[in-house]
């Protein structure tokens, strides 16, 4: 689960952090004082949790908007339901009734609500769920409808969750199995909802990439061959989102990516003076174990490696200066590097963090410690947040909570308030072309007619979240902008 929020320390600088377990976002277009209309996006891998984590992640996410009284939230779910989704959805629905009825949210008098819950429907079912909440100050905003392709103004709140492929207000596609070949029935897939506030139209994609279904395997090569298949995938979802049906706009990509450390090049490291004992099953000769012992010291055991087991003896490697030796493995969003961009990373990594209540900082044995909760954005998406690379000097990526356990995901992210004049009122209903104004289009800035828009984005993952009684997939990050 991953959560990210931003707080405003002064008028040139906000604070992007990540609750564990959840990941967010806030994007400032300013350029009129007093006038702060805030947009929160929030993303969450949520299947059940346990009730107290439950809690914990709503106290936490509560406390978020009490602070910072975003005007726009939106929260991306992944795994919603969970692993045992047919048994969880009743869990699913109080959460959204609790979302919506709370008195933390009576001033968000709009909301739209996308669930994936059609678990019966092998074909399409991502087990995905977005969530956008709209403050009653804010007055003018539109969403998409990608059938008709033009925008409508968004009034009063609205549910989905029968069957999304027929919803056009927004875009949802789950990855072809041959992309997951191991996975004989993956969730995995993406969906794209388009939003404008004062003539500043953007995209915001919850995604969902594939794990590392073994240790063993994703050691093997370097890259690994999940790798290559999180490539594949990422690749795909950022084509569909620039290609040549609707207009182009900036946008942001934000969820559980699974992003791994380079596991190959990193057992090289951490065991370079080891020596390595395999372990092989008796009737079938396939490696089952990787022990990696000390040369001296009583052979000591540095490192076990399972299918899915990554026992490493000191833990304090991924926290030590907050992970940062680590980050040289941490390659697969480079090949990215022309069409996503993302603030530099000072936090440790967000998974797998335990599930144990009293040990918030301890990370679980099950797989090698990794970034896997991002929050990415396209590089116009950049340019609404960051005049010059000067500006990322004062810009704030981090986590809150960091002593809450709320499962095995934790995500950090802040990003500098920067000025951006729009245009008000040009996002008429029915408006098929949105452009994003230049912040030198707007020549009187005391204007009235130009806007402050703060944006908040949240991603929560949780490979047992919210909605499943594991909540080993739990992180809560934030980004401000």
């Amino acid at each position: 689960m991953t959560f990210s929020s931003w707080t405003l320390k002064d008028s040139k600088q906000a604070q992007l952090c990540i609750m564990r377990n959840t990941m967010a976002c806030w994007i400032c277009w300013q350029c009129q004082e007093g006038c702060v209309p805030a947009v929160f996006l929030a993303l969450k891998n949520c299947c059940l949790m346990p009730e107290n984590l439950q809690k914990n992640w709503l106290r936490e996410f509560y406390q978020v908007v009490h602070a910072h009284k975003p005007h726009f939230m939106a929260l991306h779910c992944q795994e919603f339901g969970g692993k045992n989704y047919e048994a969880s959805m009743s869990h699913v629905d109080k959460f959204v009734k609790e979302l919506l009825s709370s008195d933390a949210m009576k001033d968000y008098n709009r909301a739209r609500v996308y669930l994936d819950e059609n678990y019966k429907s092998q074909e399409h079912f991502t087990a995905l769920g977005s969530f956008y909440f709209l403050h009653e100050s804010l007055k003018n905003i539109y969403q998409f409808d990608f059938k008709a392709k033009k925008y409508k103004k968004v009034t009063g709140k609205e549910i989905y969750s029968d069957t999304l492929e027929s919803t056009p207000m927004l875009e949802k596609e789950k990855f072809p199995q041959d992309y997951f070949p191991e996975c004989k029935w993956s969730r995995k897939g993406f969906i794209r909802t388009r939003w404008c506030i004062t003539d500043c139209a953007f995209d915001l994609v919850n995604i969902h990439l594939f794990h590392d279904a073994s240790n063993l395997i994703a050691w093997e090569t370097s890259p690994s061959v999940y790798s290559g298949i999180r490539h594949k995938a990422l690749g795909y979802v950022l084509d569909r989102i620039i290609d040549q049906r609707f207009e182009k706009v900036s946008y942001f990509v934000f969820g559980d990516f699974n992003f791994r450390l380079d596991a190959k090049a990193v057992v090289e490291t951490l065991c370079a003076k080891a020596t390595m004992q395999t372990i092989r099953a008796a009737d079938t000769n396939e490696v089952v174990k990787l022990i990696f012992r000390e040369s001296d010291n009583d052979r000591k055991v540095m490192l076990q490696l399972e299918k899915k087991l990554f026992d490493y003896f000191n833990q304090d490697v991924f926290r030590d200066n907050n992970g940062t030796a680590l980050l040289e493995f941490d390659r697969e969003l480079s090949v990215f590097k022309d069409r996503l961009y993302e603030l530099d990373i000072s936090f440790p990594p967000s998974y797998p963090y335990s599930e144990d209540s009293s040990q918030g900082r301890q990370y679980m044995n099950t797989r090698c410690p990794a970034w896997c909760d991002r929050i990415l954005m396209s590089h116009s998406a950049k340019e609404l947040i960051l005049k010059s690379e000067n500006d990322e000097k004062i810009v704030i990526y981090d986590h809150i909570g960091p002593n809450v356990c709320m499962g095995d995901h934790k995500e950090k992210d802040a990003y500098e308030v920067r000025r951006f004049s729009v245009k008000p009122h040009c996002s008429q209903e029915g408006r098929q072309h949105t452009e994003i104004c230049n912040p030198n289009s707007c020549i009187d800035k005391s204007s009235p007619e130009c806007h402050i828009f703060r944006l908040l984005i949240v991603h929560y993952a949780s490979a047992s979240g919210l909605c499943s009684r594991d909540a080993s997939h739990t992180s809560l990050s934030c980004m401000f902008m």
